[in-house]
């Protein structure tokens, strides 16, 4: 009797995804554990892999195509039995997956329907670049297509590939909120389903992460009474501490950025004030602390704002902290990061300054009490001292903003965490003292 695989539950109070890309087509014999189809949730794109053993009856699903827990993606039957009906033919499928012909390509053959065997970042960028997979040498260990692969390959075609190829810049290397992405990215979806477009306009699906972007942005703002504490903190002296570690540094990725020395005094204040590390349960009425430490940092990526969280913060160091995070923001510029990667998280910083920017006002990261955004450090005229005998300095001052939930927090608590912070950045001695 044929067997229908529904999408599982993924965790992580995830409900639904977007179908990236269909991996087999009906007729195709598949082996337990197989890849099926690439899904993209609202934290990650994973690889929904096959229970069974056996032929694809039916593929109930297309890419572009959102599901939900529990909806039918594919029928398998085993070898040997009967079809009950015709195969249904899929309605639209992934460029990659159109039949090709039993065909030499140097030493290897490529046969109808076999799966070829890529990561799921690799398979996004060639649909980016117009890439047919199967027509690609594999230079990867196991006869694995390779993002290099593709580029290659793209880089040879003497023609245009149809529909024209979307190319995706990649994110700058730091870490920054915010889509950058170039407005032709935007704008190389067809309309679906919209009707009539006027002229002189252009509709774009809200799709993928975009759509998840958006929802839970809508979410924290609907749901949560935001208050905004701004500051200018003198970073002069951690500006001169960090430089002076840099010099040590030969790699320049390795070289520390601003993000980690913020993380690692954001724990040190979420210690003192704890009801900043929480979250609100709205049905029992009741503010949840947490034990533990973990800081989302919101990252720029091709695929848009993600937040790779930094799992217990407090018990690492400044170096580990930057390392991790250079890992975690690789994962998100090839689409790689897993669920774990950017689940957990209890407290969120943002750091735009890379981009610019004098301030801003960050959405918390719904369900988390706060987060923590900076802007672009500049040199600045700074008076201390009285008004009968002052001085005129020129300090780094480093904006500061930090969003907050007015229903757990008030306007004195937030007041009194920045000025914690403050302290503890423009006192490099002291805060290494209290980190």
């Amino acid at each position: 009797m044929p067997k229908v695989f529904r999408l599982p539950d993924l965790g992580e109070g995830i409900h639904e995804g977007e179908i990236v890309d269909v991996l087999v087509q009906p007729g195709e014999s598949i082996t337990e554990g197989q890849p099926l189809l690439i899904v993209e949730t609202d934290k990650a794109s994973v690889e929904i892999p096959s229970p069974f053993t056996g032929v694809v009856e039916t593929v109930h699903v297309q890419s572009g195509q959102v599901v939900r827990v529990g909806d039918a993606l594919v029928t398998v039957r085993e070898k040997g039995e009967a079809l009950e009906a015709p195969p249904m033919q899929v309605a639209a499928k992934s460029p990659t997956m159109e039949p090709t012909p039993v065909r030499e390509h140097g030493d290897r053959e490529e046969r109808e329907g076999l799966p070829v065997a890529a990561s799921p970042a690799t398979r996004r960028l060639a649909r980016e670049l117009g890439v047919d997979l199967r027509k690609v040498r594999p230079s990867g260990p196991g006869g694995r297509v390779t993002a290099e692969d593709v580029r290659q390959a793209a880089q040879a075609r003497q023609e245009p590939q149809e529909p024209p190829a979307k190319l995706t810049e990649a994110a700058p290397e730091m870490e920054v909120e915010g889509p950058s992405r170039p407005a032709e990215d935007l704008l190389a979806s067809e309309p679906v389903g919209l009707g009539a477009v006027p002229e002189g306009e252009r509709r774009v699906p809200l799709r993928s992460v975009r759509r998840v972007i958006a929802r839970r942005m809508q979410e924290s703002w609907a749901r949560v009474p935001h208050v905004t504490h701004h500051e200018g903190v003198d970073i002069t002296d951690l500006e001169r501490l960090r430089e002076e570690v840099n010099r040590d540094v030969l790699m320049p990725e390795k070289r520390l950025s601003l993000t980690p020395f913020l993380v690692k005094a954001v724990v040190a204040v979420l210690k003192e004030y704890p009801f900043f590390n929480a979250r609100l349960d709205e049905q029992k009425q009741e503010i949840v602390l947490h034990d533990v430490y973990n800081v989302g940092v919101a990252v720029d990526s091709p695929r848009g704002l993600v937040v790779p969280v930094l799992k217990n913060a407090d018990r690492k160091s400044i170096q580990e902290l930057a390392a991790e995070l250079r890992l975690l923001s690789q994962r998100a510029r090839s689409g790689e990061l897993s669920p774990e990667d950017v689940s957990g998280g209890t407290f969120t910083v943002t750091n735009i300054g890379p981009l610019g920017g004098r301030g801003f006002t960050p959405l918390i990261n719904y369900p988390q009490v706060a987060i923590l955004g900076a802007g672009k450090a500049r040199l600045e005229p700074v008076v201390t001292g009285s008004l009968e005998d002052h001085t005129l300095t020129v300090r780094l001052i480093l904006p500061v903003v930090l969003a907050f939930d007015h229903r757990v927090v008030d306007g004195a608590d937030g007041a009194r965490f920045v000025n914690r912070l403050k302290a503890l950045l423009e006192n490099p001695k002291k805060m290494v003292v209290v980190l």
